[in-house]
């Protein structure tokens, strides 16, 4: 018996092992096999399929050990893998390595093992060397981390290199288990107590340590009120030590007892919907059901604040109540954080929260729940969609318009709304998107009878759409805005705005201080010494910042190209923009919400609560304030540029801009619809100004699609783009080129390139890039695919070109 196993690196193909044969009852696709792979190098693999024709023109190793005893990964997951692996031409190993929990992949350590035929003749070694062959004579085997307690730690690998060259000791891997259950120090009652009678006596007859009797004491509240009792609680509740603790334990009033534990608290499973839908609501969620009986797929499409989200609660309940799994994608951690506090409410603990700020363990327990169909509904970002759902029966992709839904770096380079409708098909389940701005490749699908339509056109309790007010910039004189981006304006309303006691939202979609300085002499501009950028000014830290490298620079007192010591900041970003609103209201409470300032596990959720809870009047953000978060008391939304989003060099601009500021606009008036938009912009003729002023999607839509079959973009066409990185600029372009060359003899008339992107160094390595736009036929895009790989393992064959970074991405969003 054989199996072909998927271990977790980028190999072109998955290897096959041989089974032993006392190992053969064992084996079932899905368990984690420890495999070794060249040399001594051990990995925990995961078991793809079993195979028993013997494999041709070679003899597979055996497997060294199976580490599961049922399956930890489920056949439509590797269904899903390998899917992804085919479509954005990655592999398996690829698609494991960011699938599975951290912990759940073990890792693998050295260890040095002694050498039974070595004689015990230790002369030849030196003080160190002794002191390792001693050891390892005695115990036989030693972990690199036993060594190094035993050695300086900066002389451990000199000798143990010298150790294995005079054959003292070998050095083999050996597989270790990262994850590790949480224990719990549980206090109990002694069964000689447990009858009130018994319980009486003790206390009555209580003599002396009174601190111990408060202690007790606490611990009967504690277990009338919350049935369990731990240690910590316990101890915290009563304001005693632990020494006063083990004195009960030890007259044998109170026992301790160790227990595993979940790291993540359990609510009580509940199925309470505390609201009644709108005559709109009840129409819109009839007819998804109604479409769900014909189609797999239905698009609905509700405006800001229409209650798409009170829809999705019904849809939930009704799969919860037939036995079946929910999963419910979000493009931002941000807005996890507001949409489980709602579903909690309601849905208690049928639902789980899942997403990258977890931490290993947290994430293996999560996994196992979903595995063993404890958790019914998972709410969570991209990574969610790797989960081991056994029954699902449902797919919500709320925002499926958003950009963060497609992974960039590293691979798998997906798109989890469209690998979750791959992956609802392999259940036979179903996929509701939701948004209020779709994609243009969605509304598409629907026009073509692909997916169907729901349309909820109207905002929850018939509140009115916000009134959007365009600011002309040039007309503001030139000094005023290099002073500050605030346009009196704005200004007036934001203080007529605080005098209502409403908030406001201020979004502008860049963060830090100032996005450059530029000599007051030379123009000259400090840029990234590893990047092609300009350097961000950070107020707050003093540091320049390269917002593509994470390099920090101290901040220049001298130009480099002409010595003079006056540096000008140009542009605002939002740590200004803070600033400012400060010194402009300084009686209103105002916070910031970017990458910056929201960066622990906790951050988001805290600072959401406090603007909720109106401890916060003006918000600054980014797109993090954009997305489906939901504030009754904001009544005004200023957008500080909107230049800045409308001019990108990017075919989804005008898709991408009307997102945006539909997005953000839909933040406000949303309880009592006196809601209002301030947009300041230097061109008020640009189209989609006009589309967002009406609120009109499908002048927008229509606007786009004619656009983008005459250029032939998407949705008329699919993409591949091929990025090509190396040290060397030259080298770079070379290879790009021996692959343009290699393409165009069947795909010449699809493609674009070789050509340098915008920012054309990034961490040192230069970028080319190749785009092909292919016709949307199956065939075509196929050959397409397999003739890239070809040609990469062509261009890496040679050794000029062995270290170029080639990166193919189906389906790119810039």
């Amino acid at each position: 018996m054989f199996v072909e196993v998927i271990i977790p690196l980028a190999l072109p193909k998955n290897y096959t092992w041989q089974v032993p044969e006392q190992m053969q009852l064992a084996i079932v696709p899905g368990i984690r096999v420890e495999v070794a792979l060249r040399k001594n190098k051990k990995y925990a693999g995961i078991v793809k399929r079993v195979v028993k024709e013997i494999p041709v023109g070679f003899t597979p190793s055996p497997i060294l050990n199976i580490l599961d005893s049922s399956p930890v990964v489920n056949d439509t997951q590797l269904k899903l893998w390998e899917w992804i692996a085919q479509y954005y031409m990655c592999t398996e190993g690829e698609v494991m390595q960011a699938a599975i929990p951290a912990n759940l992949k073990l890792s693998s350590e050295s260890v040095l093992q002694w050498n039974e035929e070595r004689t015990l003749d230790f002369s030849d070694l030196s003080d160190s060397e002794f002191i390792i062959a001693e050891a390892l004579e005695i115990k036989g085997e030693l972990k690199i981390s036993e060594v190094q307690q035993l050695l300086d730690i900066n002389n451990t690998y000199p000798v143990i290199k010298k150790l294995v060259e005079k054959r003292v000791c070998f050095v083999w891997e050996e597989l270790k288990e990262k994850y590790k259950q949480k224990t719990e120090n549980y206090i109990l009652l002694h069964p000689k107590y447990a009858q009130e009678k018994e319980l009486e006596e003790l206390l009555n007859n209580w003599s002396r340590a009174p601190k111990q009797m408060e202690l007790l004491l606490a611990y009967l509240h504690l277990k009338n009120t919350t049935g369990i009792v731990t240690q910590p609680d316990l101890l915290k509740k009563a304001n005693a030590s632990a020494a006063q603790l083990k004195g009960l334990i030890e007259k044998g009033i109170l026992i301790g007892e160790r227990r595993n534990t979940d790291r993540l608290p359990s609510l009580p499973k509940l199925l309470s919907l505390d609201f009644k839908l709108s005559a709109a609501q009840e129409k819109a969620l009839a007819s998804i059901k109604e479409i769900f009986e014909s189609k797999t797929v239905c698009l609905l499409h509700g405006i800001t604040a229409s209650g798409k989200t009170q829809v999705y609660m019904k849809l939930i309940e009704e799969q919860i109540q037939l036995g079946k799994q929910v999963l419910y994608l979000l493009p931002e951690i941000a807005l996890t954080a507001q949409m489980i506090r709602r579903l909690q409410k309601s849905l208690g603990g049928h639902i789980a929260i899942y997403h990258s700020k977890f931490n290993p363990n947290e994430r293996v327990e999560i996994w196992n729940k979903i595995n063993s169909g404890e958790t019914k509904v998972v709410l969570g970002a991209r990574s969610a969609l790797f989960l081991p759902f056994n029954n699902l029966g449902l797919i919500i992709c709320d925002e499926e318009h958003d950009a963060s839904y497609k992974q960039q770096d590293p691979a798998p380079r997906y798109h989890s709304r469209d690998a979750a409708i791959y992956y609802a098909s392999l259940f036979d389940a179903r996929v509701l998107l939701g948004s209020a701005t779709p994609s243009i490749e969605t509304y598409f699908n629907v026009q073509q009878n692909k997916y169907g339509l729901v349309e909820l056109l109207e905002r929850y309790g018939d509140v009115a759409m916000p009134v959007i007010e365009l600011i002309d910039l040039k007309q503001i004189p030139a000094k005023q805005r290099n002073e500050s981006p605030l346009s009196p304006s704005l200004l007036k309303e934001i203080q007529e705005t605080l005098e209502a006691k409403k908030q406001i939202i201020l979004f502008q979609n860049r963060r830090g201080y100032a996005p450059y300085m530029i000599c007051d002499t030379c123009g000259w501009i400090p840029h990234c010494n590893h990047c092609d950028v300009t350097l961000t000014f950070h107020k707050g830290k003093q540091k320049l910042s390269c917002h593509y490298c994470g390099t920090t620079y101290p901040v220049l007192q001298t130009c480099l190209a002409c010595g003079n010591h006056h540096f000008v900041q140009k542009n605002f970003g939002t740590e200004k923009i803070e600033e400012l609103v400060a010194e402009a209201f300084p009686q209103a409470v105002i916070a910031r919400m970017d990458y910056d300032s929201v960066k622990g596990k906790h951050d988001h959720d805290n600072l959401i609560k406090l603007f909720e809870q109106h401890r916060i009047d003006i918000l600054v953000g980014t797109q993090m304030v954009v997305k489906g978060l939901d504030f009754e008391k904001v009544s005004l939304v200023g957008i500080i540029d909107a230049d800045g989003i409308l001019n990108f060099t990017d075919f989804r601009v005008n898709e991408r801009a009307y997102q945006l500021m539909e997005q953000v606009s839909g933040r406000a008036g949303r309880k009592d619809g006196l809601g209002k938009v301030v947009v300041q912009v230097t061109n008020l003729k640009h189209p989609v100004l006009q589309f967002v002023q009406q609120h009109n999607y499908q002048s927008l839509y229509q606007f786009e699609i004619e656009n983008r079959k005459q250029f032939h973009y998407p949705p008329y066409t699919r993409l591949i783009q091929v990025i090509f990185k190396h040290k060397d600029k030259h080298i770079a372009e070379e290879a790009a080129n021996i692959m343009q060359q290699g393409l165009s003899i069947q795909f010449g008339a699809y493609l674009n390139g070789p050509s340098q992107p915008i920012v054309d160094r990034i961490r040192n390595q230069y970028i080319w890039e190749i785009l092909l736009k292919l016709p949307k036929d199956s065939k075509t895009v196929h050959n397409c695919k397999k003739m890239i790989h070809q040609q990469m393992i062509i261009i890496q064959n040679n050794k000029r070109y062995r270290s170029v970074h080639i990166i193919p991405n189906a389906d790119p969003i810039y």
